[in-house]
């Protein structure tokens, strides 16, 4: 077996423990209901440990009526193929970040932007506040909906096999994976880097082989899907937080009834909870770990970077993308942007 850096209890050090079998699905004998719930995440990712336990808990709580089970790690499909099938009902329940989304609901991606957020103080007043509502509601004007309060993915910090990045001026020319984002890739071309979209379930294979030099990634995807093997570096920016939406296809969520809907939203809000103080927990842990991996961190000046962003036209074209109405959710928590 692959040596992997987390353990499980790595994982969820200080938060509840989880059952050996915590990720296998046990399907139950006579479900009235039985859903899919597909991520893109590693097995031993916080979503994953956190889905599977409120999966546990939906089954218990509505007597075996309802069974959802989860298929992680692209099983399913990639992050796009997911989508498609979410919308087309082939597939019930599937977690997706917030800027991949953006390419079906452009609203989704509006706490992406660029340093927008210092902290996640900040992050869980927009996102639990006026900000999330909004593009819940813009969400839900599609085939699709949210079913629960947003996950943590994290803030998002650039690693690399090549040159160090420790300068906005050293992301000029820098060939670096960002995922199939228009926020992410708008960003990375405004700091004049060469950003190359491409789907998760491609980006190791298009490290190991130099197609691009470097990608982004908050620190638990960095270290569950063990990119440290193919990175020397790995640089503090936080550009930007993300966050996962567990979406639902509309039909499917109606055939429920009410009573079962109320226990999925109340169990997965609960794991979101726990999942957010996971993501924060691995982000100190995490860094010692993959230290000693030999992945060397580099602290970096963020207000340079948010300077350096602010003196292109990145705000002014998102902000006329989005509307102003959009944007007044955004700065009531970010404050000014440039």
């Amino acid at each position: 077996m692959r040596d992997t850096i987390l353990s499980r209890r790595t994982l969820l050090a200080g938060a509840a423990a989880v059952p050996l079998s915590g990720i296998i699905s046990r399907r139950a004998s006579a479900a009235e209901f039985s859903y899919k719930l597909a991520t893109g995440q590693d097995p031993t990712h916080p979503i994953n440990l956190r889905a599977q336990q409120a999966l546990d808990r939906i089954r218990e709580a509505t007597g075996g009526r309802l069974e959802i089970r989860l298929f992680p790690a692209n099983q399913l499909g990639s992050d796009t193929d997911l989508l498609a099938q979410v919308r087309n009902g082939s597939v019930e329940f599937f977690n997706l970040a917030t800027s991949i989304l953006a390419t079906y609901v452009p609203a989704a991606s509006l706490p992406n932007t660029g340093f927008a957020f210092k902290d996640y103080a900040a992050v869980w007043s927009a996102m639990d506040g006026g900000l999330g509502t909004y593009v819940r509601d813009e969400i839900a004007k599609t085939p699709i909906l949210t079913v629960s309060k947003v996950w943590d993915n994290g803030f998002r910090q650039i690693t690399s096999s090549t040159r160090e990045i420790r300068t906005p001026a050293d992301l000029k020319g820098f060939k670096i994976r960002v995922p199939p984002a228009p926020m992410l890739t708008s960003l990375f071309k405004a700091f004049d880097a060469g950003a190359a979209p491409i789907n998760f379930n491609e980006l190791y294979s298009a490290l190991q082989t130099k197609v691009v030099e470097g990608q982004e990634n908050p620190l638990a995807i960095i270290a569950t899907t063990r990119l440290y093997e193919v990175q020397k570096s790995c640089s503090m920016t936080g550009h930007v937080w993300d966050g996962y939406w567990i979406l639902g296809n509309k039909r499917a969520w109606q055939r429920l009834p009410q009573d079962l809907r109320e226990i999925v939203s109340r169990e997965l809000d609960r794991s979101a909870d726990e999942q957010r103080g996971d993501i924060v927990k691995l982000s100190t842990s995490l860094r010692t770990t993959m230290s000693d991996k030999g992945i060397t961190f580099i602290d970096v000046d963020r207000e340079a970077f948010r300077d350096a962003l602010g003196r292109t036209s990145f705000y002014k074209d998102w902000k006329a993308k989005y509307g102003d109405a959009a944007w007044a959710h955004l700065e009531a928590v970010s404050g000014k942007l440039a």
